[in-house]
């Protein structure tokens, strides 16, 4: 009979391993002797140790899953159990008991870990959903629709949800990027039929605008021109390709028109600023008939200058107030000498100045006699008030003998 610390070998060649619950059978050996035998069983322990080292090693260092992991812990436990070894078999089922636990708590690292990523997955598609919700409402069709297309990039990135999950938060998703889809398509439905009608309107516009680019009355035609261009803003833009092509046309029917016009314009002006110059040298030469001597003569010579005048015709309108007023003031001053003559010459006015200064007279020698009788008397302060009363009478005479002196003495 051989034995060791964890095995022996009886004398019919029996095969026994020592463990806690007494010695159970790991088989029969004729072959050879009792050493050879329990060297066999030993060999076979020692692979059950290293194949527990391997699959310990592969759990700890690659991602076997948990369910490959606990099929071979199971297979070598089988081995273990059948007592089918010589050696520590309480020391391999406690490391099997470990590695157990080491997949059962890998288990539920990876079970919490990916009920994470799911959570974080879900939190992540609410969020694609609630902005594309918010977007679908959005007006900014360009900048809307290629964030709704990041989006969808964003979507088909994320980790699927469980079916229901997905496929409700999916449905949300897809029904905003279809309300998006369906309001920017009617928007530029009617933006194109709002350009259409931008188009007819500025196409009658245009052919107004080109009928009239050959027109002469200046100034009803450029005010009209003005009504059409407001009527061109009013009217918004046309199609692209038509919008470009309208333009040139209505500003090229105004260019026409305005060029024409500032060629007469410039005529005119230049004649209007020839004209100033001679209404001057008239002004200045009426200007030297002023203080009229003889009126007559100045009346005859400021006529022709005149008639002169009217002849030349327009001078530009900021000059106009000016050079006129010159003239008026020439004119003025003939009328006023004319008024002076006309009172000079008057017999009616001659006679009244005459009668109110023989009235004045009489009074003034009444007044002188009164005082000098008052005088006599020796009433000083009768004579003192009518002396005083005197003064002013006086001063009346003179001023009626100066008007009397106006109409020839």
């Amino acid at each position: 009979m051989s034995s060791d610390p964890w095995g022996r070998v009886d004398e019919t060649g029996t095969v026994y391993v020592r463990t806690a619950e007494g010695e159970k059978v790991v088989g029969s050996w004729q072959a050879g002797s009792p050493e050879e035998a329990l060297a066999y069983f030993e060999r076979k322990y020692e692979g059950l140790v290293v194949e527990i080292g391997l699959l310990e090693k592969r759990v700890r260092t690659t991602d076997l899953s948990a369910k490959d992991a606990q099929a071979a812990i199971e297979h070598i436990r089988q081995q273990v159990e059948e007592h089918h070894a010589v050696g520590d078999l309480a020391a391999l089922s406690a490391r099997l008991d470990k590695l157990t636990e080491t997949v059962e708590s890998r288990r539920e690292e990876r079970k919490a870990q990916k009920a994470k990523q799911a959570d974080e997955a879900r939190a992540a598609k609410e969020a694609l959903v609630t902005e594309a919700e918010e977007l679908a409402q959005s007006e900014q069709w360009r900048a809307a629709g290629e964030r709704l297309r990041a989006l969808v990039d964003t979507w088909k990135g994320l980790p699927r949800l469980d079916r229901k999950s997905d496929d409700e938060l999916w449905h949300r998703f897809s029904h905003a990027r279809s309300a998006f889809s369906k309001r920017r398509k009617a928007h530029f439905a009617a933006l194109d039929a709002q350009r259409e009608e931008a188009r007819k309107t500025k196409e009658k516009l245009v052919a107004e605008a080109e009928a009239l680019s050959n027109s002469t009355d200046w100034g009803a035609t450029a005010a009209r021109y003005r009504e059409l261009m407001a009527d061109w803003k009013a009217a918004g833009r046309a199609q692209r390709e038509h919008e470009d092509e309208l333009w040139n046309r209505f500003r090229g029917a105004q260019d026409v028109f305005f060029a024409a016009r500032g060629e007469v314009f410039a005529e005119r002006d230049a004649e209007q600023t020839e004209n100033l110059k001679l209404k001057e040298e008239l002004a200045a030469e009426a200007e030297k008939l002023v203080p009229v001597s003889d009126l007559k003569a100045a009346r005859a010579a400021f006529r022709s200058l005149n008639e002169r005048w009217e002849a030349i015709g327009h001078v530009p309108r900021d000059a106009r107030p000016k050079v006129e007023g010159r003239m008026h003031a020439v004119e003025r001053a003939i009328q006023e000498a004319e008024e002076a003559e006309w009172r000079r010459t008057n017999p009616e006015a001659r006679a009244r100045a005459a009668g109110l200064t023989g009235q004045l007279q009489d009074a003034v020698d009444k007044l002188q006699k009164q005082i000098d009788a008052a005088r006599a008397a020796g009433n000083d302060a009768k004579a003192d008030k009518l002396a005083k009363e005197l003064e002013g009478r006086q001063a009346l005479l003179d001023q009626a003998l100066k008007g009397l002196q106006e109409f020839g003495g």
